[in-house]
């Protein structure tokens, strides 16, 4: 094998587990759970928050009656975050690693609260209230917070 394809391959063989870790990485730390609907939000098991290595930092909320999953981070305590995982640049669904908020289609970035970090968008995301009812969290989708 010449220097030019040691090269070649090594690159995209280093590519490839570099892209390949990334994705393993990002599919290991989120989890998924199904919202229950109730007449003005939706409701989570508190216990969705429980992992093996301790407490998720954050977990991805799904619904057919939601076009977008909602991304609920747990702050500290009782408090925590709901925001639509909708870009406000152009609507592209977003997606969460630790404590950022990525759209794919452009690059704009967000913080947990659903501020915009890193533009083009420059709007906030929608977020909702939550409170902790008994063992389980409210998401008030009626109003933003």
């Amino acid at each position: 094998m010449d220097r030019k394809e040691f090269l070649r391959t090594g690159c995209i063989a280093c590519i490839g587990m570099a892209f390949g870790a990334a994705m393993l990485q990002s599919c290991a730390t989120t989890s998924y759970v199904k919202g229950a609907r109730m007449p003005d939000g939706m409701q989570v098991p508190l216990s969705a928050f429980d992992g093996k290595e301790g407490k998720r930092p954050y977990v991805v909320m799904k619904h057919d009656d939601l076009l977008f999953p909602v991304c609920i981070y747990h702050i500290e305590n009782d408090r925590y975050s709901a925001v639509l995982m909708s870009c406000t640049h152009q609507g592209a669904e977003l997606q969460v690693s630790g404590d950022r908020l990525t759209c794919p289609a452009h690059g704009s970035s967000f913080d947990k609260w659903g501020n915009a970090t890193e533009a083009p968008a420059t709007l906030p995301l929608r977020s909702f209230p939550v409170t902790v009812q008994g063992d389980q969290l409210f998401i008030d989708m009626r109003k933003q917070s």
